[in-house]
């Protein structure tokens, strides 16, 4: 498994090129496109129809509105998924029907579940030492927590629906 240090590295890494990928086609394009400014590439171009009237047209702001209700709400999504994928995880490994058959107190789907949660070693979270909080509490806990985050986004969700649903 990779260290943090060289996931960063090769984050910046990535990072780097693309940023480099970006700057040499723009500056290629620069020194190669024709630079001929005249009148008719200024005009508006549209389907050939020539334009009637000003294309200066003022656009009812509930448009907008709406357009960026659709994008926060399509970020929100992006962060939502996640919290919902934990919380199916956590629920399974939640349940109190599941037998314990490894050494490390686990089975071996829910050594699994904790490797797709991002938990390296399973054996770990069974080294509580004194404390008595098992492994289906914790994993109660944590559904609990992405439970109430997937009630925010609702919440969050149905105000938006109620403010566009308002100004209609």
């Amino acid at each position: 498994m990779a260290t943090p240090t060289a996931i960063v590295a090769y984050l910046a890494l990535f990072v780097t090129v693309g940023i480099l990928f970006l700057l040499v086609n723009l500056l290629v394009g620069k020194l190669v496109r024709p630079h001929d400014p005249h009148a008719e590439k200024q005009e508006i171009y549209e389907c050939g129809e020539p334009t009637i009237g000003s294309s200066f047209v003022q656009f009812d702001l509930r448009f907008y509105v709406v357009a960026l209700l659709f994008i926060i709400f399509d970020v929100e999504v992006a962060f939502f998924f996640p919290w919902a994928v934990v919380f199916g995880k956590a629920n399974h490994l939640s349940d109190p029907q599941m037998a314990v058959q490894t050494e490390s107190g686990l089975t071996p789907a829910a050594e699994g579940l904790y490797r797709e949660l991002g938990v390296s070693d399973p054996t770990l979270a069974n080294t509580l030492g004194a404390a008595d909080v098992t492994v289906a509490q914790s994993a109660g806990q944590l559904a609990w927590i992405s439970f109430g985050d997937i009630l925010v986004f609702f919440a969050v969700l149905m105000v938006g629906f109620a403010y566009v649903w308002k100004r209609g």
